[in-house]
């Protein structure tokens, strides 16, 4: 069982650093980003799943689902890698919701809002 459990972990370290490129031909944008949380915990999410405020997850109005991004905070220079997971956001001038989490790490809970850049890695 604690190989199994060793071997999951090591492939999950190699998925992610295999993730932490920009792609330079992928989507790039900066705008607002906001979260969500707790009142939609648990809420199935446009791609099927539940959502999950304590995933590093997000939502975007276009990017495939299951595509990951990197998200910095402009004011802080803090950055998360979110997987898209569901549709949003819905309110103008932001280009991505994030969950409680990824919001967390970024440093934006308090003010709600941040200017952010989104950036694409490779698959």
């Amino acid at each position: 069982m604690r190989l199994i459990l060793i071997a999951i972990a090591s492939l999950l370290l190699s998925a992610c650093a295999s993730h932490s490129q920009i792609d330079p031909n992928g989507y790039r944008a900066e705008g607002q980003a906001s979260y969500y949380g707790a009142r939609h915990h648990g809420n199935k999410t446009a791609s099927g799943e539940r959502f999950d405020q304590h995933a590093l997850t997000a939502a975007h109005r276009s990017l495939p689902f299951g595509s990951l991004v990197k998200v910095t905070n402009l004011r802080n220079d803090k950055s998360v890698v979110v997987r898209i997971n569901d549709r949003g956001p819905y309110a103008r001038k932001r280009i991505i919701d994030l969950s409680k989490k990824a919001a967390e790490q970024l440093g934006m809970l308090r003010d709600g809002i941040a200017p952010v850049r989104v950036q694409q890695l490779t698959q």
